[in-house]
């Protein structure tokens, strides 16, 4: 059972986004981190530009939830506007999916960037095994 992120689940959901993105021809950038939003594995795959992988992760991390669903709220008028001005900046669109162990709970997030938006949404829940 998994209840903590460790180094094994790390490896295996970049391969997972990094399987995918391959078999779909896109290089991106794959980051996941830990419950407190703080870096534990990256890859950007050769020929990726430099994306926004972290904070896609670290946006879904700290606020316990993926951040394509943070954007409906973070629209002008929404009740976050501005959310991506906080914490160091953050990133209120598809590509950032919180991660959970076998007990439900949250143990942290993974990020894509570099395909399309809806792209980088579905493979990072492909990575978070949601899909």
């Amino acid at each position: 059972m998994t209840h903590s992120l460790t180094e094994t689940l790390i490896q295996q959901t970049i391969a997972r986004a990094q399987t995918r993105a391959r078999e779909q021809g896109y290089a991106v950038c794959i980051a996941v981190v830990d419950d407190s939003g703080l870096l534990r594995g990256f890859l950007r795959m050769d020929d990726a530009v430099p994306g926004a992988s972290i904070k896609k992760a670290r946006t879904a991390s700290l606020f316990r939830t993926d951040s394509l669903d943070l954007g409906q709220m973070a629209q002008p008028g929404g009740a976050i506007y501005t959310l991506e001005a906080t914490n160091g900046g953050l990133i209120s669109f598809g590509g950032g999916i919180v991660l959970h162990g076998d007990d439900g709970r949250m143990i942290g997030a993974v990020g894509v960037a570099g395909a399309t938006v809806p792209d980088d949404q579905a493979l990072a829940l492909y990575a978070a095994g949601r899909v």
